[in-house]
């Protein structure tokens, strides 16, 4: 069996810090793809890059038609894949939605999606998790703040930071209805979280965040540093963001629905070992072990 390193610590008795061991940008400088060279240093820099107008209109129109149409269907609310909210037990989530879903795999392979993934992480990727959030008006709650490599790393196993996501607004994001917070340059520090990892964390964890979160002090020291962007746009704008960033979204109090279509990309190079800090392996459909490249016959 082969021993991997674990080059970022946490799930201890305490919290720590570890400056990034990895790239941010692995693909060589000039490498072709969709991603334009002064955008890629501020990829590097800040640890995201939004996109305006990454879908038309007739294209949010389909998406958010297969939106509505699986948070409608019995059968997948029925499916452990979807997630409730806690209070309204209205459908929160549904995870991979490039397997249920034709429309939404055309869109993994869509080469403005997966081309910037590939450029990004230097290497064919494939999908390491998928869902469709969904955030209706009056209470849909939000998602506290967290690094996500920090779990995927604990609780799936990605033993570097070669992961990039991608957020596609399939509703306007208003500054007001619970839009995604990034802080800028957190990218460059993992923080290790203090706690063990229950058994089963995730039933829990993917409701209401509570193991893998930092404190308090480390979050106010994280915003000090590096500040707060909030992201706001139309319908078919998107966010790509490195795996490591520290970020979150609030609670959408106001009328006005926030959905959207979120996409994990992981580099083939860094395909998924045994958990470093969880009992046992999250479900395939939250951290998947088929490692397959997009764009491949059966990816």
């Amino acid at each position: 069996m082969t021993t991997v390193t674990d080059l970022y610590p946490t799930r201890a008795t305490a919290e720590v810090t570890v400056p990034r061991q990895d790239p941010v940008v692995w693909g060589a400088p000039g490498a072709p793809g969709p991603v334009s060279p002064e955008d890629l240093r501020a990829y590097e820099r800040d640890g995201f890059l939004a996109v305006d107008e990454l879908l038309t209109d007739e294209e949010v129109a389909v998406y958010r038609h297969e939106l509505d149409r699986l948070v409608a269907d019995p059968a997948v609310r029925a499916d452990e894949r979807a997630v409730l909210e806690p209070r309204s037990k209205e459908i929160r989530s549904v995870f991979e939605v490039h397997r249920i879903s034709e429309v939404f795999a055309r869109l993994v392979r869509d080469e403005r999606v997966v081309g910037r993934a590939r450029q990004i992480l230097g290497s064919d990727v494939y999908v390491h998790q998928s869902r469709i959030n969904v955030k209706p008006g009056f209470g849909a709650g939000g998602f506290y703040w967290h690094s996500d490599f920090e779990t995927w790393h604990a609780e799936d196993g990605l033993p570097n930071m070669r992961t990039v996501s991608v957020s596609i607004a399939l509703t306007e994001n208003h500054d007001t209805n619970g839009g995604l917070m990034i802080m800028p340059g957190s990218h460059r520090t993992f923080l290790g979280c203090a706690g063990a990892t229950p058994e089963d964390n995730y039933k829990k964890s993917l409701q209401m965040q509570d193991a893998g979160t930092p404190s308090d002090a480390a979050l106010t020291g994280l915003a000090g540093a590096y500040g707060i962007r909030l992201f706001t746009g139309r319908a078919g704008s998107a966010t790509w963001f490195d795996c490591n960033c520290m970020h979150g979204s609030g609670d959408n109090i106001t009328p006005f629905p926030r959905s959207n279509v979120f996409i994990v990309f992981n580099s083939v190079e860094n395909t998924a070992v045994e958990p470093f800090a969880a009992p046992v392996r999250r479900p395939e459909f939250i951290g998947a072990r088929d490692f397959t490249p997009v764009g491949s016959a059966a990816g």
